[in-house]
């Protein structure tokens, strides 16, 4: 396998908080109703204004290499990094909270509950709520001292050929897979409709949240949880080739997720007061008493 650059963890991440990413995504993707034009509109990378966004993906398209997945999941996979009741994990991911971002004064728990509130409000499945509750805690990587770029961002599998339909596919330039011939060919290391089951995606909080409860809710929730970050799969239609016939029934499910995670943002809090007891049965009922990280 290739070789890369050591990245410090004491290296400062462009983001002024992990919001930023969302935000920009909620750019490139707005609400169905939003014209088309307009949508274009939003594409445009090259806008001054989104330097701190684009100084992310060069990072996050360097440095996100088959071998630093791997010694990542090597890592985190243990999950000897803390253990700790549910409800204590909420509270311990709103460390999160950045005063300085300037969009919302929300913290990251009462993000959760907009989301899985979204999610209820329309009629889904009780489960389907569990996992608007949960689908951010992998963000508590960012406090075992991971850079912002190995903890969101789009998803992509590593391993074969980067698809341009990746956000600045320009980056992947700087990535030392590009240029190992047993990992930048159209399959790579994987075979023809292999399964996302059998593919490596990159490193994140998505597939940090879904190694942590897979065994804890319904085969749609845990696609929802560890794809809602594959943009290039579910709005762009890339990688079909790795595709097999399970991943396009559960690519519905992923589709209905995503916009309750990205458009489902207000500024007024919920009220927990009334909503405790729900969400305490609710997660006594799918979610194992102890996490561990």
């Amino acid at each position: 396998m290739s070789n890369q650059k050591t990245f410090t963890q004491t290296e400062i991440a462009p983001l002024g908080s992990l919001d930023e990413w969302e935000e920009d995504v909620l750019k490139r993707y707005p609400e169905n109703e939003t014209p088309a034009k307009a949508k274009e509109a939003f594409r445009n990378y090259e806008d001054p204004a989104r330097d701190t966004v684009k100084e992310f993906y060069r990072l996050n398209h360097t440095y996100q290499t088959y071998d630093f997945v791997q010694a990542k999941r090597n890592e985190f996979l243990q999950f000897s990094k803390k253990e700790m009741p549910v409800w204590e994990a909420f509270q311990f991911l709103n460390q999160l909270v950045d005063d300085s971002d300037p969009d919302t004064d929300l913290d990251q728990f009462q993000h959760l509950l907009q989301t899985s509130e979204a999610i209820r409000a329309d009629g889904h499945p009780d489960w389907m709520v569990a996992v608007g509750l949960v689908h951010d805690m992998g963000k508590v990587l960012c406090l075992f001292g991971e850079p912002q770029w190995a903890v969101v961002g789009d998803t992509f599998p590593v391993g074969c050929a980067h698809s341009d339909k990746i956000v600045y596919p320009e980056f992947f330039a700087y990535n030392p897979d590009t240029n190992d011939p047993g990992l930048n060919t159209t399959l790579g290391i994987y075979k023809s409709n292999c399964g996302l089951r059998n593919v490596t995606m990159s490193w994140g909080h998505d597939e940090y949240v879904y190694q942590i409860l897979k065994h804890s809710l319904p085969e749609p929730g845990l696609y929802m949880l560890r794809y809602h970050s594959f943009y290039a799969w579910h709005r762009e239609g890339a990688y079909d080739y790795l595709l097999d016939d399970h991943d396009r029934e559960m690519l519905t499910w992923v589709k209905l997720f995503n916009p309750y995670d990205l458009y489902s943002k207000n500024p007024v809090p919920p009220d927990w007061t009334k909503l405790k007891p729900y969400y305490e049965e609710l997660v006594g009922k799918y979610l194992p008493s102890m996490l561990k990280f």
